[in-house]
């Protein structure tokens, strides 16, 4: 295995860009996962939380009382991220605040980590009162309403990803997703895990769907959200499906990312903005005279946004914000697919039945209808609730039991039900709440906290 290179030390080829993928490679007993959800800090108006005279209060009182360890980009800029032990709490750029979890050995654990998480964050906001939604699209906030965090990629961002699509500031300011990140053995069992998410990806959007409301009204898409990643930039976004087929390797990976263009480089806290470049031509070509470095290119592949993504871990990003009832349910299904061989091989064949064009087809219908929607000649519940049985049996066989003896399917149980009745959590949600929803009404539906 190559030695990876100094992060700010030029980078001196190809072996130095695989190097954070093959260092991260772990033997089956090592595997564990992690699981980040992020929510939206709003007060008691449903107007959206300030950042400087609220959400930032937020992370402040999180050192103060509870022992996390306030982070920087640089010693004279702003606190955006707090971290305690393997967990970390990070701030999105409209100032949405995302736990980062550890990676955990069970689900069971998992759960415990964000109830623990969630009851911080309501005391520490009860003060200032902040109150958290967790839906994947807010419900309430216009774009001239929300706050900016001031951290240093998102100014670059701000400019650039409406030049590549209508809607990469919703994406940026207005969504929220819960992410599993799971562990690869080799080349070969990374490519066979992302493969199968990618293909399956659309389908577990729609399981998850839970972002019916936009500016107060329901807009008639079960996840919102789903239909504004759309169109944010094709460059850096989708199912990758150049690398369903063909051979298992790093490279191609590589191959994909080094042809995206990048946002910017960073140096001693000085930001050059180079969003009409490739990193494959930064490598070759330099920018403004500084040579791309290890450092450099971790950034990079942070600002790719594949609906399953490869970097030291393999994250899988296609689930709207959810609440706490369901929240464990998406590092669940991933755990009983993708760590148990024999879920593994059936989910598989399973996703080898789908074809780009069919996805490509369906996922308008899949953000508007969710489990309704058609895919290859059957409603995507059906899809959905046969995938859901394989992740069922594979926990089963794993077999990490809670105190109680129950194995970690249990966190599975919520999306069972619904699945049962052909639901997805918005249409739960739309049951309870209606087409105008209120602060109220949402806390009522159990997606409110505080």
């Amino acid at each position: 295995m190559p030695s990876p290179a100094t992060p700010d030390v030029p980078l001196r080829g190809v072996d130095d860009l695989l190097a954070p993928f093959e260092a991260a490679q772990k033997p089956r007993e090592q595997w564990r996962i992690g699981t980040e959800a992020e929510k939206f800090g709003v007060l008691a108006t449903a107007k959206p939380a300030p950042f400087d005279a609220g959400v930032a209060e937020v992370l402040a009182a999180l050192v103060e009382r509870h022992g996390w360890i306030a982070q920087r980009e640089y010693a004279d800029r702003p606190v955006i991220a707090l971290r305690r032990g393997a967990a970390n709490i990070t701030l999105e750029p409209g100032a949405q605040l995302e736990l980062s979890g550890a990676p955990l050995d069970t689900i069971h654990q998992t759960r415990e980590e964000f109830a623990g998480h969630m009851a911080e964050a309501v005391a520490a906001g009860h003060a200032l009162g902040i109150r958290w939604i967790t839906l994947g699209f807010r419900p309430f906030a216009r774009q001239a309403d929300l706050p900016w965090v001031p951290k240093l990629r998102y100014a670059v961002m701000r400019e650039y990803l409406p030049t590549r699509g209508a809607r990469g500031l919703d994406m940026m300011r207005r969504t929220a997703t819960v992410q599993a990140n799971l562990d690869y053995a080799n080349a070969d069992d990374a490519f066979e895990k992302l493969r199968i998410a990618l293909r399956v990806q659309p389908i577990v959007s729609a399981m998850f769907a839970n972002a019916p409301y936009y500016e107060g009204r329901d807009t008639g898409h079960a996840s919102h959200r789903l239909d504004v990643w759309g169109d944010v930039d094709p460059d850096r976004t989708g199912l990758l499906v150049d690398l369903w087929d063909g051979p298992a390797s790093y490279a191609r990976y590589v191959e994909w990312a080094l042809d995206a263009p990048m946002f910017l480089v960073l140096r001693a806290g000085q930001v050059h903005r180079n969003t009409g470049q490739t990193f494959r031509a930064f490598m070759k070509d330099g920018f403004e005279g500084l040579r791309a470095t290890q450092q450099d290119w971790e950034t990079h592949l942070n600002t790719l946004f594949p609906e399953a993504r490869l970097k030291r871990t393999l994250e899988m990003r296609g689930a709207d914000g959810q609440s706490q009832a369901t929240l464990t349910a998406v590092p669940a299904l991933w755990k009983g697919l993708l760590y148990d061989d024999e879920a593994r091989a059936q989910a598989a064949s399973l996703a080898s039945k789908i074809t780009p064009e069919a996805l490509r087809e369906a996922q308008p219908a899949i953000a508007r209808e969710a489990l309704r929607a058609p895919l290859q000649g059957r409603p995507v519940a059906e899809w959905a609730s046969d995938l859901l049985g394989i992740a069922e049996s594979g926990l089963r066989r794993l077999g990490n039991l809670d105190a109680a003896g129950d194995d970690e399917g249990i966190h599975l149980s919520p999306m069972r039900a619904l699945l049962d009745l052909g639901h997805c959590p918005a249409d739960a949600l739309r049951a309870r709440v209606g087409a105008t929803p209120s602060l109220d009404a949402l806390r009522e539906a159990g997606v409110v906290y505080g």
